[in-house]
């Protein structure tokens, strides 16, 4: 087997990332719904046409098999990376490969000058867990509120 390799996304990347998409978060737990392909391929052209988008691919053998799409958030003290969508291939969960490609984000982002990510997730399902794993942390009495 090949090692993992950390990539950041690039326009050609879109197809296989949506692929990814759709067959992760159309499964357990999530199992979401969405109304064509093509709104999932807006959503990600919408992010990639950004001017502060921040994404990356993990490939493994040549096949994406991890992905994170999200911005660079200004914020006090500089700049976060604020990771909007995480996902590992479903059949490769469980594998390490989700705690690899964290390590490997945090290290570019350090270098790119971040000094944080931030992400939200829901409280009852296993990705809370993996964060908490991750050294990512609950941030006091932050909610999450939207209209």
């Amino acid at each position: 087997m090949e090692e993992l390799l950390l990539l950041k996304i690039k326009k050609h990347m879109i197809d296989d990332c949506v692929n990814l998409f759709i067959e992760t978060f159309t499964k357990e737990p999530w199992n979401d719904v969405y109304k064509s392909r093509e709104q999932v391929v807006s959503f990600f052209n919408n992010h990639f046409n950004n001017n502060y988008f921040v994404g990356y691919v993990a490939t493994l053998d040549d096949k994406v098999v991890a992905l994170s799409i999200g911005m660079k958030k200004p914020w006090i003290e500089g700049f976060e990376y604020y990771i909007d969508e995480f996902c590992i291939s479903y059949e490769m969960q469980g594998r390490g490969i989700g705690s690899w490609f964290i390590k490997a984000i945090e290290e570019d982002i350090r270098e790119q000058g971040m000094n944080g990510m931030i992400l939200n997730t829901e409280k009852d399902f296993p990705s809370k867990k993996f964060y908490e794993k991750n050294g990512f942390k609950i941030l006091g009495d932050l909610i999450v509120l939207a209209k």
